[in-house]
């Protein structure tokens, strides 16, 4: 049980700011300070008033005694002219209504004089104070009274009571020959001495509290600021993890476009081969082939069929001749850089149009941004490639290029109403040389395509384009 609430307390503590832990800390260790530097100083202030009551008292009293007493070194008693002096004194004014007993005492410990004169001539052994006060210091005691015999007396009083031993001295040579130990009402005392403790303990108090205020407020504005501090740090630390996470994804999509792309690469260099192979390069080789015929070499054959001959070869060059420039054309771009694109669509519609004698439906907004020169020949090809397949697998029925801004975005379509394949069991050559380049530009390429038809679409960010 003790264990499961030491581990509950430390789980709280933890949980708490370090501002707050330095209120709770700090202000249990003032709290500790405050009372002990309270205690030291109104026991010092308690001494101090005492002191300096007993000193008055006893100067006041000395001065009103001292007269009245034989010479002590001689007189081991007091005879009865001086008992009654004092009695008369001690009884009278303003000393008579704040004293409650009063004794006079010699070094052995005999009562030389007491306003009890049953006391008188008695013999006690003497206390603390009674040596102290021998030895020549003034001592006093508040509400404090010793349990000595003589005492009685007083402690049936129960008003508070300021007990006084004042050394009494002989006047030529400064000797303590007696002590006059008397008993006065403290209600004054008692009140004054509150008043200066309470006092001294709300200075303290406020010394105290004004500190723990005052650190207090520094340590909540360093904790603020550690806090204000720290919360940015984490900021940053998930920005750089976000920036490391997309850095390290785009790290690897480069890796994977890089492979593709030279896979790509390489099966556009043998498709190029296999055209180059199968059209220009049959066509040429039946030409050579024709060029050695006998109708060629026979000097014997006749005019018109040689004729004939050479015009086939003619037409056969011709043909490969036709294929060459027609695969080149697939290759090379026309100068799209400098223009716009709605002029670069325009271009690639009206360039399959001628290629295909098929009618394509171009659908354009009335401003397009202007883009770089990667994102024209990426939009360029895709449409080239779009229509390309819409020729060749859908018949050319119903071909489509639509552009429109969306959201900060361009969108580029080439759709058609043919056959349609799905993109899931397979992806041409050329579509996946289109999303390759698409997506190394920052843009996004879906195929959608079923017995309804098929629709390419790409998207490209413009908002950060010149």
């Amino acid at each position: 049980m003790l264990r499961e609430t030491l581990k509950r307390l430390v789980q709280i503590w933890s949980g708490l700011s370090l501002a707050w832990q330095f209120v709770i800390a700090g202000g249990i260790g003032l709290l500790a300070v405050m009372l002990v530097v309270g205690l030291w100083v109104t026991s010092q202030i308690r001494e101090g008033v005492m002191h300096n009551s007993a000193t008055t008292t006893a100067l006041y009293v000395d001065s009103v005694i001292a007269p009245l007493l034989p010479d002590l070194r001689k007189s081991r008693e007091l005879d009865d002219t001086v008992k009654r002096a004092l009695d008369e004194t001690l009884g009278q004014g303003a000393l008579g209504k704040r004293l409650v007993s009063f004794k006079l005492w010699r070094r052995d410990g005999t009562v030389l004089y007491a306003d009890n004169s049953k006391l008188i001539g008695k013999t006690f052994p003497p206390n603390p104070n009674l040596i102290s006060a021998f030895a020549g210091n003034v001592v006093a005691e508040f509400n404090n009274l010793a349990d000595d015999p003589e005492t009685s007396e007083e402690k049936a009083v129960t008003a508070p009571l300021f007990e006084i031993y004042n050394p009494v001295r002989e006047p030529w040579s400064g000797e303590v020959v007696a002590v006059s130990e008397f008993y006065e009402v403290a209600d004054d005392f008692q009140e004054t001495l509150n008043s200066a403790l309470r006092w001294t303990w709300l200075v303290v108090a406020a010394a105290t509290a004004a500190s723990l205020a005052l650190l207090s407020g520094i340590v909540f504005r360093g904790s603020r600021t550690i806090q204000t501090q720290r919360a940015a740090l984490e900021a940053k630390v998930s920005e750089l993890q976000e920036a490391l996470a997309q850095n390290s994804s785009l790290r690897q999509r480069v890796q994977r476009a890089s492979r593709r792309a030279t896979a790509i690469n390489e099966r556009y260099l043998r498709r190029i081969g296999a055209d180059l192979h199968d059209g220009p390069a049959q066509l040429v080789a039946l030409a050579a082939l024709r060029m050695d015929s006998p109708v060629l070499v026979d000097p014997a054959t006749p005019k018109p069929q040689r004729e004939a001959e050479i015009a086939g070869i003619h037409k056969t060059l011709g043909e490969a001749m036709s294929e060459i420039r027609g695969i080149c054309n697939g290759l090379v771009l026309p100068q799209i850089e400098t223009q716009a694109v709605a002029d670069i669509l325009r271009l690639a519609v009206a360039e399959h149009e001628r290629r295909t004698d098929t009618k394509v439906l171009l659908t354009l907004p009335e401003r397009l941004p202007e883009l770089g020169t990667s994102e024209k020949i990426s939009i360029y090809r895709f449409v080239q490639e779009g229509l390309n397949n819409a020729f060749r697998h859908g018949k050319g029925k119903g071909q489509q290029v639509r552009a429109t801004m969306k959201g900060g975005k361009l969108l580029v379509e080439v759709q058609d109403t043919g056959p349609g394949f799905n993109p899931a069991r397979s992806e041409g050559l050329g579509l996946a040389g289109l999303r390759e380049r698409i997506e190394s530009i920052g843009g996004q390429f879906e195929t959608l395509s079923g017995p309804g038809g098929t629709r390419l679409v790409i998207t490209l960010s413009v908002e950060e384009q010149p």
